[in-house]
């Protein structure tokens, strides 16, 4: 395991693919709120789940 797993203690490193017009949107809001991309997913992630969460999926 190298380093950078190593310091991973509450994440999982996960690999994906998006669209470029999300990646040029996503770092221009990462750049303007100073928040990083990897909480800005876990943001958009977790209003996905609440969302199919409400259709009871």
């Amino acid at each position: 395991m190298n380093t950078s797993q190593q310091n991973l203690k509450t994440r999982k490193r996960v690999t994906t693919t998006l669209r470029l017009d999300l990646v040029d949107k996503l770092d221009e809001l990462a750049r303007k709120t100073k928040i990083s991309k990897s909480k800005l997913h876990d943001e958009a992630i977790d209003d996905l789940l609440l969302k199919y969460k409400s259709k009871n999926l």
